[in-house]
């Protein structure tokens, strides 16, 4: 797979079947989305994918927009899912004014090489958001592409899948129903940093993830967990939060207890997917009442893990 960041100097010399979107999550939408694509990878096209490096709220709204995934999460799930091409085009003032016409001519078909182009019914690009499938239709014979609009996937209630719906649902800690939207464990990937060493010498040694701030997390609290470290699996106790019974301002946090595990994670890659919801982040009276109710914690983790094995 060829990854290309932060240019607008690119050409793709291969016909492609292109799709556009944040893609934020890779869910049981984008998914069908990529199922309609491998299609066209057997007839000899490459699957292109063009997404933005930031995501285009964080410039129009003046505020930060968090994602699912990170970058680099998203990325890895593309790829896997048979992605040729991944373009994560700068987003800036230039880009977010560009006439939705000239997005089509000279970023899809010109540099993208688009010879198909594969979207859902909400799709939207260019200035004002005012490109839109019929758009995309009254074009494709102008410009000499192929255009296929992919319904909506939806859930067993019936409701569309969306990123919107996911992070509803894990901001209320739903995280067995944000899972089966997603199609797959919602995780968090990162390198084991130093924490305060509360955990090791008076509760628990943990594993301390500091997910950056445009990774969207679930509602804070304790999760069963199954954690992936040097190519080997564990299952784990972790906590979502800021730990608010430690003293200090302490970083929002993914800090995990694993099971029958023995050695030193700093400085290692780590994956950590939430399986279950245990309870929310709590203050306690005392570290040793805090000691008391991961006790507890653990052995209920423990129990439900055994539900995913």
């Amino acid at each position: 797979m060829q990854y290309i960041a932060e240019t607008r100097e690119f050409q793709i010399k291969e016909k492609t079947v292109v799709s556009i979107g944040k893609f934020d999550g890779l869910h049981r939408g984008h998914q069908k989305l990529m199922h309609e694509m491998l299609k066209w990878k057997e007839q000899g096209f490459k699957i292109a994918v063009f997404t933005f490096a930031t995501p285009p709220g964080t410039l129009v709204k003046g505020k930060m927009q968090t994602m699912i995934m990170t970058n680099p999460e998203r990325e890895m799930l593309l790829e896997r899912a048979g992605v040729d091409y991944i373009v994560e085009y700068p987003f800036d003032e230039e880009v977010c004014h560009m006439a939705p016409e000239k997005f089509v001519s000279d970023i899809l078909v010109g540099h993208m090489n688009a010879g198909v182009i594969v979207s859902g019914p909400d799709c939207h690009f260019g200035y004002k958001a005012a490109g839109d499938c019929a758009m995309l239709e009254r074009l494709s014979s102008e410009y000499g592409y192929r255009y296929f609009v992919v319904d909506k996937e939806r859930d067993e209630e019936g409701k569309i899948i969306s990123s919107t719906y996911i992070r509803e649902m894990l901001a209320d800690g739903n995280i067995i129903k944000a899972n089966k939207l997603l199609g797959y464990y919602y995780f968090v990937t990162g390198t084991v940093q130093h924490g305060n060493a509360i955990g090791h010498t008076k509760l628990y040694p943990t594993a301390n993830l500091i997910p950056p701030a445009v990774k969207h997390l679930p509602k804070f609290g304790v999760y069963v967990t199954r954690v992936t470290v040097d190519g080997k699996t564990y299952g784990g106790l972790t906590n979502v939060g800021a730990k608010p019974t430690i003293s200090g301002k302490n970083p929002v946090g993914v800090e995990t207890y694993l099971y029958n595990f023995e050695g030193d994670l700093y400085g290692k890659d780590m994956k950590v997917e939430l399986l279950d919801f245990v309870r929310p982040e709590m203050k306690f009276e005392s570290i040793d009442a805090l000691k008391a109710q991961l006790d507890h914690d653990i052995k209920e983790c423990q129990r439900r893990y055994l539900e995913f094995a």
